[in-house]
């Protein structure tokens, strides 16, 4: 019986999350704004009808477009949807003071933060589902096929996008405003989408007699071994290069779920502490 109440507990406050978070007007502009320009790609290029070959395989330069224009749309709006979410949940409920009543009650702190993380999760898996589902429909009309690679794609984003939100989750536990862990949030995703950058200034810069530079390449060694290789998660190039009802070529799925997964559990234990530690 304690064991049902104790998952009772955070999934009541997950939905209660999900309800709260579907409501904010700032979300809802993002998820809608993104809506239009993937169904606005299908519009964008009703002039364009030659072909164009890309590495031997055959497409069009219409189809093509729209898979770039969707791919954007869902990445950046879905990655701001993602940071927003998990930063302000918590410190909305600190500067609400509705912590304070959720926590005077049967709940504990790790039940308390387990279901809105979980609710963030919610929200950020139903705002992918949507946009992945018109791009999918747009794909499907366009090239009368199942756009298998899409499935695949979407589903790395989403793990993509649960590093991120695990770590701004996180640094927003310690803070009494959303600011700092939306601004943290897309530190986390614009640097892990430039390990590899990081990496070569690193070994570019590495033995050099100055200063600045030996400066450099350590700092930027220090954010390539710390921060996640989001870059690994980005089908981007299969999907525009390929058949989109082929499979990923050479992505190794397991691996990278289980990638993730680490990454957005360090930075849930991450929250747990930060969260401990917070007088309330």
């Amino acid at each position: 019986m304690s064991a049902v109440n104790s998952f009772r507990g955070p999934w009541a406050i997950a939905m209660y999350t999900w309800r709260e978070g579907i409501r904010k007007k700032t979300l809802l502009g993002f998820l809608i704004l993104s809506i239009f320009v993937i169904f606005g790609s299908t519009f964008m290029t009703a002039f364009v009808t030659k072909a164009d070959i890309v590495e031997g395989v055959s497409t069009t330069v219409e189809t093509k477009i729209i898979k770039d224009i969707c791919i954007t749309a869902i990445s950046i709006f879905g990655v701001l949807i993602t940071i927003f979410i998990s930063a302000s949940v918590v410190p909305t409920e600190m500067g609400n003071r509705v912590i304070y009543t959720v926590l005077s009650k049967p709940v504990r702190r790790f039940q308390y933060l387990f279901g809105k993380f979980l609710g963030v999760q919610l929200i950020v898996i139903a705002n992918l589902l949507l946009m992945v589902g018109l791009f999918f429909v747009v794909l499907w009309v366009k090239e009368n096929t199942l756009p298998t690679m899409l499935l695949w794609s979407a589903l790395l984003t989403y793990f993509q996008f649960l590093i991120v939100s695990a770590f701004t989750f996180a640094i927003s536990c310690s803070s009494t405003s959303s600011v700092l862990p939306t601004i943290a949030g897309l530190f986390i995703y614009i640097g892990g989408n430039l390990t590899v950058y990081l990496k070569d200034v690193a070994t570019r810069a590495n033995g050099s007699e100055a200063m600045v530079e030996n400066l450099i390449a350590s700092l930027a060694k220090l954010l390539y071994n710390v921060l996640p290789n989001l870059n690994d998660f980005d089908l981007r190039t299969q999907m525009l290069n390929l058949p989109i009802n082929s499979p990923p070529v050479d992505a190794q799925i397991p691996e990278l779920i289980m990638y993730g997964s680490l990454y957005a559990l360090t930075g849930y234990i991450l929250a747990l502490w930060l969260f401990h530690r917070k007088e309330l």
